[in-house]
């Protein structure tokens, strides 16, 4: 009898808020929010002026990330276009699962060839889909939206302006 009563408590209920008024307005699901101008989310490998990938493999980002998820693998070869030695990387791998996002690899690299993305990175289903290969780290450059922040462009943020010299005693 209990059941009974508890069922048409619940239905009397769910009647009386049918006509209440709305307490949220939906969320625009198909309006794209805009983004900070230093919004990041994702890591891109682009190339330089020449078509060239613009990282020489000197392992600075592996070496300065606090969590140690960047890899790479270098090769010593002569560039076909520029008919100079320089490094390429045959491997780079860097694992989102364990990104902090400090930005210090995109502030060390000489050749700001690794850098931030200004959108987001799709979820995966699967833990492999966060980690970035070199393959995927070059379609993000290439059809990614790039953000403001190189690392020429952010050492020079964090630099003091040079002052000017006083020659003293002249």
């Amino acid at each position: 009898m209990k059941r009974i009563f508890d069922t048409l408590n619940a239905f009397t209920v769910t009647i009386k808020n049918l006509g209440r008024p709305r307490v949220t307005e939906p969320l625009p699901w198909k309006a794209e929010r805009a983004h900070p101008e230093r919004f990041r989310a994702s890591f891109a490998l682009v190339d330089d002026k020449h078509g060239e990938p613009a990282c020489i493999a000197c392992q600075a980002c592996a070496r300065i990330c606090p969590s140690e998820i960047i890899s790479i693998e270098l090769e010593r070869r002569v560039s076909e276009v520029t008919g100079k030695k320089r490094g390429y990387p045959t491997a780079f791998s860097l694992d989102m699962n364990a990104c902090i996002f400090c930005e210090l690899c995109v502030q060390v690299c000489p050749s700001d060839a690794l850098v931030m993305l200004n959108s987001y990175q799709l979820a995966g289903y699967q833990r492999e889909d966060q980690l970035l290969t070199m393959e995927k780290l070059q379609d993000n450059g290439r059809s990614g939206r790039l953000s403001w922040g190189t690392g020429s462009r952010l050492r020079a943020m964090q630099d003091p302006k040079p002052k000017p010299t006083t020659q003293e005693g002249k």
